[in-house]
């Protein structure tokens, strides 16, 4: 999380490639909000381009 805030106050982002176990988990913690969860890196890089 401090990544994060870290990227957002830059303005920037921070894409996450995860794994769907992984996605699972953070979904039940419920903090997907909070982070850019991509399921591969060339999703996380066409995220990073727009």
């Amino acid at each position: 999380m401090q990544l994060v805030k870290k990227a957002q106050t830059g303005g920037g982002s921070l894409q996450i490639v995860t794994n769907p176990r992984v996605t699972q988990t953070v979904k039940l913690v419920r903090l997907e909000k909070f982070l850019s969860l991509q399921p591969s890196v060339d999703k996380a890089l066409e995220n990073l381009k727009q």
